[in-house]
């Protein structure tokens, strides 16, 4: 995922200024500016960047570094898959983690009331990814995780680069579940009460461990990488998106509340109005 940071803050940067534009158009639950958002994308793409340099600086396992590695040492919770490695479910997760990443903003485009808007929802996506990806690389420049394969004999010369050291966390599962649950999270902000939500909302959550499965699998990372990287993901995918509600639709509310009591004392105050 090293290239996807400057490919997205590239894309991005060109979106957000027309999306505003085309927002005016018709009602969005969306609201974006130039002014904010290009700095907000251009500043996570360079934290981006500084972190994949960190990743290049950290030093891997030697021969001698390998054969001192004791699967007795991994936490229980994470034990069972120490020694794990497979090819072929390395290439899964691959083709379904990047896969996703197109599909999921691809299949936005087919909805009428997303498709309207279509240059600010993809505006909003590469935000969200990159802020997972920002997430994700200084994370793993900065932690030191041997990556599962590592407890057995298997992996080849993969044994003794820097990639070996970055297990915590799981960057394919987090940027699939940032790809799945940005698109569930508009397609309901678009299409409130819509009877396809609960499909949309299970097919999101189901997508990122099907390919957490696999990344397990492979030997890339261990259950916990992935819990965490499942959360970031998650998050990102529905925060992001949910802070550029339009004032009003975020859910809930401040609302002015005056009256009378019923000892005929006036009083005055707020309540917090949520919308269903």
């Amino acid at each position: 995922m090293k290239q996807l940071s400057a490919l997205l803050l590239t894309g991005a940067l060109g979106l957000v200024g027309p999306c505003s534009a085309s927002a005016q158009e018709a009602p969005s639950p969306y609201h974006t500016r130039f002014g904010v958002d290009a700095p907000i994308i251009a500043g996570l793409g360079i934290t981006s960047g500084v972190g994949l340099y960190l990743v290049q600086q950290k030093t891997a396992l030697d021969a001698a570094g390998l054969a001192a590695l004791n699967k007795n040492d991994v936490p229980k919770f994470d034990r069972f898959s120490a020694g794990y490695y497979s090819a072929r479910a390395q290439t899964t997760s691959d083709f379904m983690a990047y896969g996703t990443l197109v599909v999921a903003p691809g299949l936005l485009a087919l909805n009428p009331a997303a498709h309207a808007h279509y240059g600010q929802v993809l505006a909003l996506y590469v935000e969200t990814v990159l802020a997972t990806e920002a997430i994700f690389t200084m994370s793993v420049g900065n932690v030191t995780r041997y990556r599962p394969y590592l407890y057995g004999p298997e992996g080849g010369d993969k044994r003794t680069g820097v990639v070996a050291t970055n297990s915590f966390f799981s960057g394919h599962t987090a940027n699939t579940a940032t790809a799945t649950f940005f698109a569930a999270k508009v397609f309901h902000d678009f299409n409130p009460g819509s009877p396809a939500q609960p499909y949309v909302w299970g097919a999101a959550a189901t997508v990122p461990i099907v390919v957490a499965y696999f990344r397990i699998e492979a030997g890339k990372h261990f259950l916990s990488d992935n819990i965490v990287g499942y959360a970031v993901g998650a998050t990102m995918g529905v925060v992001v998106p949910q802070l550029h509600k339009v004032a009003g639709q975020r859910g809930v509310s401040l609302v002015p509340l005056q009256g009378v009591n019923v000892n005929g004392y006036a009083y005055s105050g707020l309540l917090l109005s949520k919308q269903l």
